[in-house]
């Protein structure tokens, strides 16, 4: 069920401050991206700082790549965030078997069937859909042929790839999503956000919503 108005989670924070800024202008959600090769990753001190700074009643969200079990439950451990994401090729098994509440990122291209994916993966919260470039498992700033979802998908979905303050609108209003998730696109340089992008955005999520 489409819900009354659109949740944001903007992704890759790497500073407190960031992070307050982001929630004052209206986020649900901020993800820490725990994967080494990613230029937003933080170390557990920089995560535990940022989820102490918050406010009460904002998701945080963790977001690991093929990483060990054991791994992802002792960042858990440390910093406390509320929910994963598994941005790798995870099995439904191995996204479970930490024991924590997930969502599944699929990187969309031509031929890949949506409802069976989604399917396959009916013990997560919700499914994230991304842009598909070769080696890069998210982030790449690039966005999909949104025709390719299916206009009912059996979890809540999360818009991914390629969103800013410019195209959000028209993202919301045509694949009307239970979510939208943004990086890059409400970025001054890699892992540093931009306020007024991130006030912007949510801005025109919320016209969209109306």
């Amino acid at each position: 069920m489409k819900p009354l108005r659109t949740r944001v989670k903007v992704c890759g924070l790497t500073r407190v401050e960031d992070a307050l800024a982001t929630v004052a202008a209206g986020a649900d959600a901020i993800g820490l991206v725990f994967y080494a090769p990613s230029p937003r990753c933080v170390s557990v001190d920089q995560a535990t700082a940022i989820v102490r700074a918050l406010p009460p009643f904002v998701t945080t969200v963790g977001l690991f790549v093929d990483a060990e079990v054991d791994a992802v439950r002792s960042i858990h451990a440390a910093v406390g965030f509320d929910l994963a994401q598994y941005h790798g090729d995870e099995s439904p098994q191995q996204c479970a078997a930490a024991g924590l509440p997930f969502i599944k990122a699929l990187r969309v291209k031509p031929g890949v069937d949506l409802l069976q994916f989604t399917a396959s993966f009916s013990v997560a919260r919700g499914i994230l859909l991304d842009a598909f470039q070769p080696g890069v498992p998210g982030g790449t700033g690039h966005r999909f042929d949104w025709s390719l979802i299916p206009p009912e998908l059996p979890l809540p979905l999360v818009l991914s790839g390629g969103l800013d303050p410019v195209n959000v609108a028209d993202a919301v209003r045509q694949v009307r999503p239970y979510a939208v998730d943004v990086s890059s696109g409400v970025e001054q340089d890699k892992g540093i956000k931009c306020a007024d992008k991130v006030r912007d955005f949510i801005r025109e999520v919320r016209n969209a919503d109306v």
